[in-house]
């Protein structure tokens, strides 16, 4: 017999980028770069106070510019990993909710009904998976020797939980996320769980 792998020790904390003039309105922003407002860059710094006491062995982070300026506002010095991008929308990339609807004609979601392929292809909510999977993986390594923080986007954040707590992908359309937000995820003995999630300002402002 062999004995089962240890469970990690360190914490895998999530922080969402600030807010923009796009998340703002609900538009679905997927690869388009578009900067932080001025209040997002204070969410952001907000996030920073609450993770300050954290010592992190890796810290990784989207390359897309909202997030890249959410870790240096919150004190954090990322290695980008483009597997942390926001969900490629495709073809309703800009597009809100109720636009998207009213197109249609019923009640569309992207974790349920995908998204058309546009000026990008689009992605499944599988490929999103995937791709939080190999960050997930990453992750777990460094979380043997201590804390990791991921900075990243909205959705790609909440199917990336639902990776790590070992459910399928789609769990994470009930995972609200508010920008600026601080989310902790580790272990209770051999079982991936939730510490704290969604915390931050944002949330207090509803």
């Amino acid at each position: 017999m062999t004995s089962p792998p240890a469970t990690p020790d360190g914490r895998l904390v999530l922080l969402r980028h600030g807010e923009t003039e796009w998340s703002r309105s609900g538009r679905h922003t997927g690869r388009t770069d578009v900067p932080l407002t001025e209040h997002g860059e204070e969410l952001a710094r907000q996030a920073g106070r609450l993770v300050a006491d954290y010592d992190f062995v890796l810290t990784l982070s989207s390359s897309l510019q909202r997030a890249r300026r959410t870790a240096e506002l919150a004190g954090l010095t990322p290695e980008v990993d483009d597997d942390l991008l926001e969900w490629d929308y495709g073809g309703y990339e800009g597009l809100t909710t109720p636009q998207i609807r009213d197109e249609l004609g019923y009640d569309w979601t992207v974790f349920r009904d995908g998204v058309p392929p546009g000026d990008t292809p689009g992605e499944t909510v599988e490929e999103v998976a995937a791709r939080a999977s190999r960050v997930v993986k990453r992750a777990l390594a460094a979380m043997a020797e201590g804390d990791v923080a991921l900075v990243g986007h909205g959705h790609c954040l909440r199917v990336l939980t639902s990776v790590f707590l070992r459910q399928e992908p789609r769990l994470g359309a009930q995972l609200l996320l508010d920008a600026g937000s601080v989310s902790v995820l580790q272990f209770e003995r051999e079982q991936p769980a939730i510490r704290v999630w969604n915390h931050g300002p944002a949330v207090a402002g509803h």
